[in-house]
């Protein structure tokens, strides 16, 4: 009996791996531990985007260790790959392993414990404790090459675990922008991509194991392609998983201001597959700002591409990241990011605080803001991002949306949740027999928080 758990944090791509390992553990006969169980093998897929990601990956890992004794210990993801020494002083991990090998953990787990030095330490019937003991004698092992020079897509199974009912598969991996505060290149290296018939067997996959739904995901999306021979680009990518209708419906991940080209949005617009769903990083809404974080575009650019959306696909959601606090902004800075916000037709808003990362320029940048400004300041962008929210959602009283039932319903509630095209977080009654349907569904009420209330239209089949 072998039982896994898998930690993640940070970002949709280390959720993507995580289901992905998940399969593969699957797949070398591990299970699943119970939520509220200890497990033999603990996975903390780790994030290291900010100081404070990278602190809250330390206790992660500190805390998987507590919640797990006698468990074999593997520490991966971006924090493993970037700062494998911090981690060698945390009691009790075993295996640090860089994103070089993250795709093989399951591999690399299976031939350990092969080697008969190895203590058994998975077995449900055998106390792991003293033998948990003897391993805390040795220096973790540390498996990591140099992404720098990564070159080639590493694989991961494209059918996740089953417990998302909109599945995202990573369909390219590092990024070429360097950013002054981010750390993802020398974390993850430069821009990778799936090779298009690769992604279109992947995307088949998941619609032959009965998905509706994927999310196209990668650290820097709108590179897609560039890295291939022959060279491709998310528009063709887009344009052949329209043409050969391998699923149902399909949605991007983040997408860079100036790679969001009018080729994407009209492919978007003129198909019902895509779902109609951008999220655009904006950061800040101060060309002055912009410019000291390498971002490579101004804020009436920025506009320009939300305007374009909203012209062309009036029901489209708009997201937008801002990134608060950042070395040298001015509280008239800020305003300038709060009204950028504030005139555009932006639907939602996730919020970061400025959080230095050692490693990056920003991190010795002067002037830094105070603690407080940056925590006000965040608060007011927020209370914004709900109104937006809130407004977006408001549009579709009495109207009609298609909506993908998850398998799960509401914990609380026992009301049926889904998604519709256009990022509705929706509830509604219903049969188990809709779980997974695509529905038509009249939004009759917003609710507190993130959710709208909806009917469903018997006239109109699910499908």
């Amino acid at each position: 009996m072998k039982s896994f758990k898998i930690i993640t944090l940070g970002c949709k791509v280390n959720q993507c791996e995580s289901e992905s390992l998940g399969v593969a553990l699957r797949e070398a006969d591990w299970w699943p531990a119970p939520e509220d169980w200890p497990a033999g093998l603990c996975i903390i897929n780790t994030c290291t985007v900010t100081g404070k990601a990278s602190m809250q990956s330390r206790q992660a890992v500190r805390q998987a260790v507590r919640a797990n004794p006698g468990a074999f210990i593997v520490v991966t993801g971006c924090y493993a790959q970037t700062e494998a020494e911090a981690l060698k002083k945390i009691e009790g991990v075993d295996f640090i392993v860089g994103h070089g090998d993250k795709h093989r953990i399951a591999e690399i787990v299976d031939v350990y414990l092969k080697d008969a030095s190895t203590p058994r330490r998975f077995e449900t019937d055998v106390d792991p404790a003293p033998e948990f003991q003897a391993m805390k004698t040795l220096s973790p092992m540390v498996l990591r090459r140099d992404v720098a020079d990564a070159r080639g897509f590493d694989p991961m199974p494209a059918v996740p675990n089953g417990n998302r009912t909109r599945p995202s598969l990573k369909i390219q991996d590092g990024c070429d922008a360097f950013c002054t505060y981010c750390i993802v290149p020398y974390a993850r290296g430069r821009s990778r991509s799936m090779p298009l018939s690769e992604v279109m067997e992947s995307i088949a996959r998941l619609s032959a194991a009965g998905y509706r739904e994927v999310v196209l995901s990668g650290i820097h999306l709108g590179c897609y392609g560039r890295d291939l021979e022959p060279s491709a680009d998310l528009p063709t990518l887009l344009r052949r998983i329209d043409d050969e209708a391998v699923i149902d419906r399909v949605r991007l991940s983040s997408i860079e201001p100036l790679e969001l080209s009018a080729d994407i949005v009209d492919r978007v617009a003129a198909s019902e597959r895509f779902c109609p769903h951008f999220h655009v990083p904006l950061q800040s809404g101060d060309n002055g700002v912009l410019r000291r974080m390498h971002r490579p575009y101004t804020r009436d650019v920025f506009e320009k591409i939300v305007v374009r959306i909203d012209d062309e696909i009036p029901h489209a959601a708009i997201g937008a990241d801002v990134l608060i606090g950042f070395p040298g902004e001015s509280e008239a800075a800020f305003r300038n990011t709060y009204e950028t916000v504030k005139n555009l037709p932006i639907s939602y808003l996730h919020v970061f605080p400025f959080s230095a990362r050692k490693g990056t320029p920003a991190a010795r940048y002067p002037d830094p803001v105070p603690i407080d400004a940056i925590k006000d300041r965040c608060r007011r962008m927020r209370d914004l991002g709900s109104i937006k929210r809130k407004a977006f959602y408001r549009r579709f009283l009495g109207r009609t949306v298609t909506v993908l039932v998850e398998n799960e319903r509401d914990a609380e509630t026992g009301l049926l949740k889904g998604m519709s095209s256009n990022y509705l977080k929706v509830m509604l009654e219903g049969g188990d027999g809709l779980k997974n349907c695509i529905v038509p569904v009249v939004v009759e009420r917003v609710w507190p928080g993130k959710l709208v209330f909806g009917r469903l239209m018997n006239d109109l089949p699910p499908r």
